[in-house]
Parts: structure tokens; sequence; C-alpha cells
């Protein structure tokens, strides 16, 4: 009898185990409802892309639409690691802004989605935790540009506006911080899919690590600038993530935007990086599809 209860114990233990390994390690929450780009279709993308690396208990939080009443969104961010914004329309309510903030400086994590830089020109945090945004009359006065020119980082402050892109166009991303988490162990350079690539973003840029760039050339509607494409902000203990790319659900079949946005919203959310490189990960001539 003895016996018997001592395995019976021991399968026990080794299901809960097994149960305790395959748990997601974290919770992420998407911020969507409002948003020039198509976020019906982008989020549940998102939250698949997620949830296919096992780390990721995912939730999502919509928004009222545009012009109704705001007064009761108030998503608990505090119960989660991780926050992606798939957002961008009208303002929050004062409580749920100083959430955000509160959330970040105190150790959380933000993902900010393509369109979600120009969400809130007129939040002054926002703009800080997101460190570079565009459109919604952003100019000089936000900050500075920031572009790779001659080996290094430059600050430009020269006037104009803040956002823009040429028409959608494959591009190739280049690894300017090899040392960081998000970028470690992917190559020096790969292709993402035709896609919007940003440029002109400007923001006060305190604290911004950038980590990849893309050449924007004049003939194809760029300002023939190398432009940050992924990078991160350090806001008080928090940690924020930045993707440009992933325009519609279909660039996010783009392996260089699935393993990049994998790896970032994992770093915003702990510190760390466990996920490795796929061997379908793209070349520096060729891009990378996933059906």
């Amino acid at each position: 009898m003895l016996r018997k209860n001592w395995l019976i114990a021991v399968a026990v233990w080794w299901v809960a185990a097994a149960m305790a390994a395959a748990a997601p390690q974290y919770k992420a929450l998407i911020v969507d409802g409002q948003n020039a780009h198509d976020w019906k279709g982008t989020t549940p993308v998102l939250k698949k892309i997620l949830e296919e690396t096992g780390l990721f208990q995912v939730d999502v939080a919509t928004s009222p639409p545009k012009g109704a009443d705001m007064s009761g969104f108030k998503p608990n961010f505090a119960a989660y690691d991780v926050v992606v914004s798939n957002y961008q329309g009208d303002p929050w309510p004062e409580e749920t802004r100083q959430a955000l903030v509160n959330y970040v400086k105190n150790g959380g994590g933000l993902v900010i989605f393509h369109f979600a830089c120009a969400a809130f020109p007129d939040w002054k945090e926002y703009n800080e935790m997101i460190g570079l945004g565009g459109w919604g009359g952003r100019n000089e006065k936000w900050g500075p540009y920031v572009r790779w020119r001659d080996g290094k980082f430059v600050r430009d402050t020269s006037p104009g506006k803040g956002g823009g892109h040429g028409p959608m166009q494959p591009f190739q991303v280049v690894v300017r911080n090899h040392e960081h988490p998000i970028t470690k162990g992917l190559p020096e350079k790969f292709m993402h899919v035709p896609d919007e690539l940003y440029g002109w973003l400007r923001g006060p840029a305190k604290n911004l690590t950038v980590l990849a760039t893309a050449f924007a050339p004049k003939e194809k509607g760029g300002a023939d600038e190398h432009e940050p494409i992924l990078f991160t902000v350090a806001y008080g203990k928090g940690r924020v993530f930045q993707n440009a790319m992933g325009h519609t659900a279909n660039e996010l079949k783009s392996v260089a935007f699935i393993v990049t946005f994998q790896r970032g919203v994992e770093w915003a959310a702990s510190g760390k990086v466990t996920q490795k490189v796929p061997d379908d990960f793209p070349t520096a001539d060729k891009a990378s599809v996933r059906p």
C-alpha cells in the first residue's frame, strides 16, 4: 500500500511539473479599439504570434469606438508583465494614462507596434516612453530625428515633419546593436517583405537604444537616411520596445517581423530573451514568409 501511494504521489508530481512547465510564463495585454490601420485584422495575428511561443497568455483590451465615451476604459495594466499597444485614436482618460505611466515606471513592459507610434502626440509622458513617434502634428518641437550616419547615430534637430513613408516596398534591416538580447544572434542584415518603411520619426529620444535600421531611398519616398526600425527605451524601471514593421496582417507573415516581435515582447516582459533564432529566418537578400 505504501509503495502504491508513493507511486501515485510521484505520478501526480510529474503531471503537476509538466503542467507547470507547459504553462505560459508571462501575461500579455494587447490594447486596441481605434487605429487608422486595420487593428481588427492585426490584433488576432499578434495574439497568435505570441501564443505560438508558449511563453505568453494573451488578453485583449478593446476601447470604445472613435468619438464614444472613453471614461470607462480602464485596463488593469498592473495585472500583466507586458502591454502591447495596437492603439492610435482618441485620448484616454487621465486615470488610464497615469496608470500606464506608473505601470512602466515601476517595471512593466510596453511594446509599440507599428502605427501606435502615432498615438497621443500631446501626451508628454507617452512621447517619452516611446522615444520616437510620428504624425499627429509632430515636428521639431517634439525632439530630434535619430539617424545612422557615417558609422554612428546622430540626433538631427532640423525642422520638419514627424513621421512619413513612401509606397509599400521590400527593405533590408541592418542590425546596429548585436549585444542586446533582442538582436543577439540575428544576422547582421535580413530582408523584410514589402511594407511601409517608416521614416522621419522624432521625439525626446531619451534613454533610447536603436537596435536596427533600414535605408529609405528618396526615389521610393524616403529621406535617403538609415531610419530606426527596432529600438528600445528605458523609462523608469520599465522596458519599452518599438517595432515599426507590420502594416497589415499580410506583412505579419514575414519572419523578420514575427521573430523580432516575439523576442521584443519577451524582452519587454522580462529583460531577457530565451528564444532561439529559427531556421527559416530571412537572409540578407531573401525575405522569409510563413503561412
